[in-house]
């Protein structure tokens, strides 16, 4: 692994677990055993790094949920819907410290000022529920979804699987006993005949 690698690696769980802004270049130095010179010889200052992060993140969920798709098929949109909810809470669980991340207040207070910050934030949850609306729109065609306004349908289901996705970041409730209900509730309300959002 080279320098600039391990102090990505160890940056992404400093900025997770303390706070971007809680993390020292001091701090870093000293996990990695890179000195702060060789930090600033990759990086230009702390928010370089941040960003450099962020864009890794970003790659690795997109080409996750490439692969995941590439790996899996369903044979209703319900069915794929099911499979993405469950596909999503495992990644969380399997990059906790870049979820983390990206569950903390300064990402976002940073992309306020920062617009390859908001680049990265807007291409990396817009990407995901690129892949709830697919799910969305297959069960419209085979009529096992209803016929609901697919983008917002997908930013609904996704707000609601990604906040018991925080549940489990910040460890404030068994995310996972919440799984099957989680399902069932997301089910009925696809498949309601009655539902009609506009």
């Amino acid at each position: 692994m080279s320098k600039k690698d391990i102090i990505l690696k160890y940056a992404t769980v400093l900025f997770a677990r303390k706070g971007f802004k809680n993390t020292s270049m001091a701090e870093l130095s000293k996990i990695t055993g890179v000195a702060e010179g060789t930090i600033f010889y990759h990086f230009k200052n702390k928010e370089e790094i941040f960003l450099s992060i962020l864009e890794n993140i970003k790659n690795k969920i997109l080409n996750a949920f490439i692969q995941y798709g590439k790996d899996n098929k369903y044979d209703t949109g319900l069915d794929m819907m099911e499979g993405i909810i469950s596909f999503y809470l495992f990644l969380v669980g399997q990059m906790e410290d870049e979820f983390l991340m990206l569950h903390r207040h300064y990402p976002y207070e940073f992309a306020q000022v920062n617009p390859v910050c908001r680049g990265h934030i807007e291409e990396i949850y817009n990407g995901i529920v690129d892949v709830f609306e697919k799910a969305v729109l297959r069960g419209q065609k085979d009529e096992t979804i209803s016929d609901i306004h697919n983008r917002k349908t997908a930013l609904i289901i996704f707000s609601m699987i990604d906040g018991v996705a925080r549940f489990k970041t910040y460890d404030l409730y068994d995310a996972s006993s919440l799984y099957n209900d989680l399902l069932k509730i997301c089910r009925k309300m696809l498949s309601a005949s009655n539902l009609s959002i506009s």
